[in-house]
């Protein structure tokens, strides 16, 4: 008796094991603003997301960061970047991501996704790679696509952004 239960368990572990769901305990991120070379953080990350590494193009991400929580190690530039001018921290408190597709790469995989930065709408595209029980993602955007102009080209808007999730 106690040999079938055991080859039971043993045939029925991978299947067991295949669906397992992870979600993201914590996340840290931070950018870099290329122009001006100005590194920063943001933080106030919730998620909804659902990662299934076995079987990754099923997964789901979706979360949220806090305009609020944005630091860039000079204070009167993060209370700039909240103010109307820019993010307007009072109409739009929060940036959200949600995935629409997720492929597998020969080093990781790659998130498409929809950003909203002031309820402006646009593609975004994060590469992953996997590192233990962590994600390590980056990304780059420009933040004219969004209403935020901080330098007068288009091009010298660009943001390249790093982030690192921790599973559970």
């Amino acid at each position: 008796m106690k040999l079938k239960l055991i080859l039971i368990l043993l045939v029925l572990n991978p299947i067991i094991n295949y669906g397992q769901i992870s979600t993201i305990k914590s996340a840290e991120i931070s950018f870099n603003f290329v122009a001006k070379d100005v590194d920063g953080t943001i933080s106030g990350f919730s998620s909804d997301s659902q990662i299934d590494l076995n079987a990754i193009e099923n997964s789901k991400f979706k979360g949220t960061v806090s305009v609020k929580t944005i630091k860039t190690g000079i204070f009167l530039r993060d209370w700039a970047l909240k103010g109307s001018k820019y993010f307007n921290e009072e109409l739009h408190p929060k940036l959200l991501f949600e995935s629409t597709a997720i492929q597998k790469t020969a080093k990781g995989f790659t998130v498409q996704g929809i950003l909203t930065i002031k309820a402006i709408e646009k593609p975004l595209s994060i590469s992953f790679i996997k590192n233990g029980k962590q994600l390590i993602g980056t990304a780059t955007l420009n933040t004219s696509d969004y209403g935020i102009n901080i330098k007068k080209q288009d091009e010298d808007n660009t943001v390249n952004v790093s982030l690192s999730f921790t599973l559970n």
